[in-house]
C-alpha cells in the first residue's frame, strides 16, 4: 500500500509539472509558435527545431492539433529554425532573442506548404526482383515513423523502372516493388487504408534513359500524399 501510495504521489507530481503553464523570465523568453500554410489552415503534429548559434544545442517543440506550441528559448542567441517536411528536415529561417532586461514573450509564425511527392532514399531492391535489400530497412522504418506522427495521412507507394526490357515486364516488376514496400509498412503496424500500390514502369522518367545515371534516378520509388 505504501508503495502504491508513493507511485501515485510521484504520478500527481509529474502531471503537476507538465500542466505547468510556460512563462517568460529574465533568462528565458517564451516563444510562442503558430504553423500554418500559406491559406492559413494549421499544420498540427510538426515537429520543428531550435538549434542555438553558440552551441549547437537543439530545441524540439511539436504543434498541438490547432498548429500552435511554445517553448522557452535562453536570451542572447541566434536560433536556426527547422522543421520536418514528412520526410526531410528542411531549413526554415533564424530568430535572434536579444538579452535584455524584463520577461519577454515573442510570437512566431511558420508559414510553409509540404511537399506532396518524396523519392525514397537509400530503399532498394535485388538486381531484376521486388525483393527488399535489408539496407533499405533504416529509410522504410524512418517512413513508418513518419507515418506514425500523422495518424490521418493516406499516402500511394509509387514503383518506377528505367525503359530496359518490355514494357510489360517493367509495369509487373515496379507493381511488385511498390508492394513490397506497401508490405513492409503493414507489418509494423500501419493501417492497410493508409498506403496503396501503384507501379508505373517507364511512363515518367525524370532524367534521360540514355545513361547510365539517368536510368539510375528513374529507377526510383516514391511516396505520394494522396491526403491528409
Amino acid at each position: 500500500m505504501k508503495r502504491l501510495m508513493t507511485y501515485l504521489f510521484l504520478w500527481m507530481m509529474i502531471n503537476d509539472i507538465f500542466a505547468q503553464k510556460l512563462e517568460p523570465n529574465e533568462q528565458y523568453a517564451l516563444i510562442n509558435i503558430e504553423v500554418t500554410d500559406f491559406k492559413q489552415k494549421p499544420h498540427p503534429n510538426e515537429e520543428i527545431c531550435f538549434i542555438s548559434k553558440k552551441n549547437r544545442q537543439k530545441y524540439y517543440v511539436k504543434t498541438d492539433n490547432k498548429g500552435k506550441a511554445n517553448i522557452l528559448l535562453l536570451e542572447g542567441d541566434t536560433y536556426d529554425i527547422e522543421y520536418r517536411d514528412f520526410m526531410e528536415q528542411q531549413n526554415y529561417s533564424t530568430i535572434t532573442i536579444p538579452d535584455q532586461s524584463g520577461a519577454f514573450t515573442y510570437d512566431l509564425k511558420i508559414k510553409f506548404e509540404p511537399a506532396k511527392t518524396y523519392v525514397l532514399k537509400n530503399v532498394h531492391f535485388e538486381t531484376g526482383k521486388a525483393t527488399l535489400t535489408t539496407s533499405s530497412y533504416v529509410a522504410l522504418n524512418q517512413l513508418v515513423e513518419a507515418l506514425k506522427a500523422k495518424p490521418s495521412l493516406v499516402i500511394e507507394i509509387a514503383g518506377h523502372t528505367d525503359n530496359v526490357g518490355t514494357y510489360e515486364n517493367n509495369l509487373k516488376l515496379s507493381q511488385a516493388r511498390a508492394e513490397s514496400v506497401r508490405n513492409y509498412l503493414l507489418s509494423k503496424g500501419i493501417s492497410p487504408e493508409r498506403v496503396q500500390a501503384r507501379g508505373y514502369a517507364d511512363t515518367q522518367p525524370v532524367a534521360s534513359n540514355d545513361t547510365e545515371q539517368g536510368k539510375a534516378k528513374n529507377r526510383r520509388t516514391e511516396v505520394r500524399i494522396i491526403s491528409e
